[in-house]
């Protein structure tokens, strides 16, 4: 596994917006607002070789162009245009991308193709890659929204990792009706180059990470994300919603992302032996990341279990012993 490089896209020191703009309701712009909003600790610096300036702020024609290191590239200009893009980003000493073109795999053969040449321009340059197809990244420390999310969510404890940037843009609207507060926000999208296995073994070390929340429509590398995540969930807790059950899911998360969904019960197992929690729905999901963010992680197994009924009593009682456990005795 990896997490070379992973500092320079989640706490950046200076930020390339290409693909800045300020039509209304253009990607560009909200991209634009949101990072100018967020207060990163760096400077934000709109690439737009058709304007001297965006939204007030000085542009440049390129990112080769920008005055000073750049860290972090968040590229949201047309797929064909962003092999040649990366490429620059490379040349420049760049030390992520954020991709939001969508177009790649998810589109067919010549969304492959261009993928490909967003591979090989990376190389071995050392350029770390989000994305494509991707909604971006939102994190606390520094306090950063790299999204095109309609708002952004309180500062907290949990990650949030999503192959959806619609689950993320649900996530977030209810996180902030229930007051959760998040570290870090991903929309990890195509999965070129950073995949859950990084993510979980980078923020899974972050000690202002208390808990991970999850939404997998594919995995790409098994064995890097087991290991990280066997690692992690013995000190936090993971909590994982992999679609893709059915046949009809399984093709649906193909034209979504270009994933392979793989067979239901291998990824059952594998979550089993990793530690993870497996959750069946989005309500579920949103009870979970509920349950981490607000309720700091038991100490012992001693849960009580106080019901105006008995037989709700019987049930609750019946389900702790289901899962290996007893209910507390009370002096």
């Amino acid at each position: 596994m990896s997490i070379k490089g992973l500092d320079r896209i989640f706490r950046p020191r200076s930020i390339a917006l290409i693909g800045a703009g300020e039509r209304p309701g253009s990607i560009g712009r909200i991209l634009m607002s949101n990072l100018l909003a967020g207060d990163p600790d760096g400077a934000v610096f709109p690439v737009n070789p058709g304007r001297d300036r965006v939204m007030g702020v000085p542009a440049w024609a390129s990112v080769r162009d920008v005055d000073g290191p750049v860290d972090l590239a968040v590229i949201a200009t047309p797929i064909r245009t962003v092999p040649g893009i990366v490429r620059e980003c490379a040349e420049a000493g760049v030390g992520g991308a954020l991709i939001i073109s969508a177009g790649g795999k998810e589109a067919g053969e010549e969304g492959r193709r261009i993928e490909s040449e967003i591979a090989e321009q990376c190389g071995a340059t050392g350029l770390r890659i989000i994305g494509p197809n991707c909604m971006g990244i939102i994190c606390a420390k520094p306090r950063m929204n790299a999204s095109f999310a309609a708002s952004t969510p309180r500062p907290g404890k949990l990650a949030f990792i999503s192959q959806s940037g619609a689950i993320c843009a649900a996530i977030l609207d209810i996180s902030l009706e229930e007051g959760i507060g998040f570290h870090t926000f991903v929309s990890i999208g195509s999965m070129l180059d950073v995949d859950f296995g990084d993510l979980v073994d980078y923020l899974g070390n972050d000690p202002d990470v208390g808990s991970i929340v999850l939404y997998i429509e594919s995995l790409t590398n098994i064995r890097k994300f087991m290991s990280a995540a066997r690692a992690v969930s013995r000190v936090k807790p993971i909590v994982v919603l992999k679609s893709g059950r059915s046949r009809a899911g399984a093709r649906a998360a193909g034209s979504h992302t270009g994933a392979m969904a793989g067979e239901d019960s291998v990824y059952d197992a594998a979550f089993k032996r990793a530690g993870i929690v497996r959750v069946d729905t989005i309500g579920e999901l949103f009870d979970c990341a509920e349950l981490i963010a607000k309720q700091p992680l038991p100490s012992g197994s001693g849960l009580a279990v106080v019901t105006n009924g008995g037989g709700p009593g019987v049930m609750a009682a019946d389900a702790l012993a289901a899962r290996g456990l007893e209910p507390a005795v009370l002096e």
